[in-house]
């Protein structure tokens, strides 16, 4: 989307911190980000996280408004960075599930099958629900949820919105992560 004063002040830290490390083979460095974790100062002075996991379960109310803004109910592509290193990730469809102050959170998707590997995944720890088909993947593939993971998402970071998710699946998939985010 458009260059703000938060693309701006990302710049800015991106200078100071000096050059990233290399990525993995095949993983996307976050845009203008320089691929390190870090903090962004608000405003108030205190430290305010960086994009990556949120902590808490959001206020979870479906607004999806079709003003080329993103909003909770909403599949929109942004850059998630990877659970196990906050400084590499890669672009992808994220659902849109509430506010953290000036931030968005959300649960990537993924087109992958995981009901194959389902044992795997729960011991590995990551939950899954299907939801469908749907605008936010060009090739129609089915996507799940992964429903114990919130990730912040700056909203100037988005790069495009998907689709909207149909309500009854929205509020299927928060209940689910209601479930395994207490």
């Amino acid at each position: 989307m458009s260059t703000s004063s938060g693309g701006v002040l990302r710049r800015l830290l991106d200078l100071l911190r000096g050059p990233s490390r290399d990525s993995a083979p095949g993983a996307t460095a976050p845009g203008p980000r320089s691929g390190r974790s870090a903090t962004v100062p608000s405003t108030s002075g205190a430290p305010a996280p960086y994009p990556g996991d949120a902590t808490r379960l959001p206020d979870t109310t479906y607004a999806p408004r079709p003003d080329g803004r993103p909003d909770p109910g909403e599949i929109v592509w942004t850059w998630v960075p990877f659970e196990e290193d906050h400084g590499q990730g890669k672009d992808r469809p994220v659902l849109l599930i509430g506010r953290d102050g000036r931030w968005l959170v959300g649960l990537q998707l993924t087109s992958k099958d995981h009901d194959r590997d389902e044992r795997q995944e729960r011991r590995a720890g990551r939950e899954w629900v299907d939801i469908g088909t749907g605008a936010w993947d060009r090739q129609g593939r089915p996507s799940e949820v992964r429903v114990n993971r919130l990730i912040r998402v700056d909203p100037d970071a988005v790069r495009r919105e998907g689709a909207v998710l149909a309500r009854d699946r929205y509020d299927e998939v928060v209940a689910a992560a209601r479930t395994h985010l207490r």
